[in-house]
């Protein structure tokens, strides 16, 4: 995040190696919006797409290095960790280094911060500059002093010869040195020799937002700022018949009232007279609306009967012979996600150019959007990240960052915040999608898995920015775009078939994705897309089909599993846990257990988990989770930790509580009461996460790989307290207590 406005201003900070260098990257159908085809020029991480080192590592004059990232902040703590990386191959101390993170005119082009990527295509990209600049500073000095690179070591940003001599970063630096290609091959420090990296680092990003400092891009607050709020239309469709806008003109504090189609906005000089302006502008229009969604009363049936575009995703064998069958439809709800901090935005338009400050986790895309919805050339917008109190995912970071460029061009010249109603983020949030899957599998007289057949049925999980009619100014103004069309995101990674695949050995399995096109709600990415629910189905069935075949559910697992590192965080997770041990303190005590790899390509999760119910009331209270994963190649252990920590209390919120609710013309689920999510008093009472070390491999994505485990834990869990399998969520304390007859 930058608060730099001019461009000469950021040339000017960019030190000692201001070159142009490469961006690239278009508009593309995976969660990353970069390439998923061959590699360009066969180098690592994202360096393949930006090759040129000095597109990712700056020294200036002094010796101090900036770092550049196309990847954001979202709260997981990678400011952090891509320091780390870049300290440890520059050897230069943590305090002389900085970071600027996504910026369409400084940083390259790394697509979406999405998919559990960031790491490893960021990560190691980083890395890999970092250590090939480190060996071209090195081999400066090397000329200078007139002796062998190998003779000169390099630490705390000085090359050092054998004599005592010794020169800076700084003195080494030269405009041109690190204006190259970077090579496929680096000379990377080895694990035994790291001193920044697998350590537990203080998260840079932390004090500002304990301490009341500006953290946030609602934080902000440029000088000659306005304030901004949209009228939303109240249901997806709904066509403005008329307003008052004059009335809102007159108001004491308003500079604009702008209409534009049925996009409605109100600009004032303070934030309370925005409000009020938005209030009173609500209140004086009138809307044509339509009943065009589903019966929520059975949600998974409306899903099953819309057209579908079938693909058989996954099929080995032929159905097995007879044995014990386990069948099951599970379905989830729609999700928002719930941002604490309602979406904000600041824009502003001079000069004929237009400066967005953004949490998108998309700033390149982004910028296409708005300048395709204003009509602009792409060069005349500019996207910058600011980190939003609350993502997950696709939230309205995007939808308010358009309100607020739209709002801009109204007022030139001053900046524009825009910050949402907690009713606009409830209502017009791209919900995580509502689910089905239908599983049948069945457990052969020899205790081994004999059939398995899974079907998902779910609409796009990635409706993010790129095309202008993904944003919903682009949809309400005069000249409207239209919806951008779905996009399924094709395996191996996949969208709502993400996870649908079992990683565990089964020799008769088919998997169908049934994607929807057609979208009955707003939807898009949400932590971990079609994984979670996957997951929790696939480990739910496995639970069920060991229960009925009288084996333990762990054992019965580690039986099917023939990935080695799979099996090693199981039994870590187990033996953690005290699994063999587990005895029930009462008729209320529950155990569960649940794993995965996420999208069978990333870090590896189990989650064991014991609970208590109360048959009174159907509360659910988590005792204690234990968890197990392996991310590769640790660079900072409190921030794996923190990530396994949140999301599993993320997964306990929704498999317990959360839940949109509509009606045939609009969402009701409008503010917390509606839609409440977990409080700090069903917070579990104790959370462990152990760590499998595998020093000097590579990076594998864990900021979603607690999701599907931890649903599915606790879901097992529930069915062993009360002898219940829950298929729909969320698995309320009213669906309990209904369910065992309290």
């Amino acid at each position: 995040m930058t608060h730099a406005v001019s461009r000469r201003s950021v040339l000017a900070g960019a030190g000692a190696l201001i070159v142009a260098f490469r961006f690239s990257g278009a508009y593309a159908q995976t969660e990353t919006g970069t390439g998923a085809g061959p590699s360009k020029h066969g180098l690592p991480g994202s360096l393949d797409d930006n090759p040129r080192i000095d597109a990712w590592i700056r020294i200036d004059a002094s010796g101090a290095a900036t770092i550049l990232t196309g990847k954001a902040e979202l709260g997981q703590g990678l400011k952090t960790a891509l320091l780390q990386v870049a300290a440890e191959e520059l050897k230069l101390p943590l305090d002389r280094l900085s970071l600027v993170t996504a910026d369409t005119a400084r940083t390259p082009n790394e697509g979406y911060t999405a998919a559990s990527h960031s790491m490893q295509d960021s990560g190691t990209a980083i890395r890999n500059a970092a250590a090939q600049a480190r060996e071209l500073l090195r081999d400066e000095a090397a000329r200078r002093f007139g002796v062998p690179a190998s003779s000169l070591q390099v630490r705390d940003g000085e090359v050092f010869g054998a004599d005592g001599v010794r020169l800076g970063y700084g003195e080494l630096v030269s405009d041109q040195l690190l204006s190259v290609d970077a090579k496929p091959i680096s000379r990377l420090t080895s694990p035994a020799d790291f001193t920044v990296m697998d350590r537990p680092v203080p998260r840079v990003d932390i004090p500002a937002k304990v301490n009341g400092g500006a953290a946030y891009v609602q934080d902000l607050r440029p000088e000659g700022m306005l304030h901004g709020r949209v009228v939303r239309p109240p249901s997806y469709g709904a066509t403005l018949r008329d307003c008052d806008v004059a009335r809102v003109e007159r108001m004491s504090g308003i500079v604009k009232v702008v209409r534009d189609g049925n996009f409605l906005g109100v600009i004032a000089e303070r934030e309370w007279a925005a409000v009020q302006g938005m209030r009173t502008l609500a209140a004086t229009t009138n809307w044509i609306e339509r009943q065009e969604l589903p019966d929520e009363v059975d949600l998974p049936a409306a899903l099953m009967k819309l057209p579908s575009r079938d693909t058989t995703i996954h099929d080995t064998g032929n159905p097995g012979g007879p044995g014990i069958l386990v069948e099951g439809t599970f379905s989830r709800p729609y999700l928002t996600h719930g941002s604490i901090g309602p979406s904000c935005a600041v824009a502003q338009f001079q000069d004929g150019k237009l400066t967005v400050w953004t949490h998108t986790q998309g700033v390149f895309f982004l910028r296409d959007a708005i300048a395709g919805m204003l009509r602009m050339p792409t060069e005349n917008v500019r996207c910058i990240h600011a980190e939003g109190a609350g993502c997950y995912g696709h939230n309205g970071a995007d939808d308010v960052a358009a309100d607020a460029a739209m709002l801009a061009l109204a007022a030139p010249g001053r900046p524009v915040r825009v910050q949402l109603m907690r009713e606009q983020e409830h209502a017009w949030d791209p919900f995580g999608p509502g689910m089905v899957v239908k599983l049948n599998a069945a457990v052969g007289a020899d205790g081994a898995i004999a059939d398995w057949h899974h079907e998902v049925w779910s609409q796009s999980h990635m409706m993010r920015p790129g095309p202008p009619g993904t944003l919903i100014a682009a949809r309400l103004k005069s000249d409207a775009f239209p919806p951008a069309p779905a996009v399924a995101l094709a395996q191996p990674e996949g969208g709502g078939d993400r996870n649908a695949i079992p990683l565990y050995a089964i020799a008769n399995c088919k998997v169908i994705s049934h994607f929807l096109p057609d979208m009955p709600l707003r939807g898009s990415s949400m932590r971990s897309l079609g994984g979670y629910l996957n997951v929790l189905s696939i480990e739910s069935v496995l639970d069920e089909l060991a229960v009925r075949s009288r084996q333990d559910p762990v054992a019965f697992r580690l039986r099917h599993i023939e990935d080695p590192r799979a099996r090693d965080v199981i039994e870590k997770a187990a033996s953690r846990f005290g699994w063999t041990a587990r005895a029930k303190s009462s008729e209320g005590t529950g155990f569960g257990f649940g794993f995965a790899r996420y999208k069978n390509l990333e870090a590896w999760c189990g989650v064991a988990v014991e609970i208590e119910l109360s048959r009174l009331n159907g509360v659910i209270r988590v005792r204690r989770i234990v968890a197990a994963v392996d991310t590769g190649q640790i660079v900072n252990p409190d921030g794996v930790r923190n990530q396994i920590e949140g999301g599993i209390l993320q997964a306990m919120s929704w498999t317990l509580f959360e839940r949109v609710t509509f009606d045939r013309t609009r969402v009701t689920s409008v503010d917390w009461s509606a839609y409440p999510i977990m409080r700090f008093d069903r917070v579990p009472e104790s959370v462990e996460v152990h760590l499998v070390d595998r020093p000097g491999d590579a990076f594998y994505g864990v900021a979603e790989a607690a999701q599907g485990p931890t649903g599915a834990a606790l879901a097992n869990a529930i069915r062993d307290a009360t002898g219940v399998r829950f298929h729909d969520l969320p698995i309320t304390s009213a669906r309990i207590k209904r369910a065992i007859g309290s």
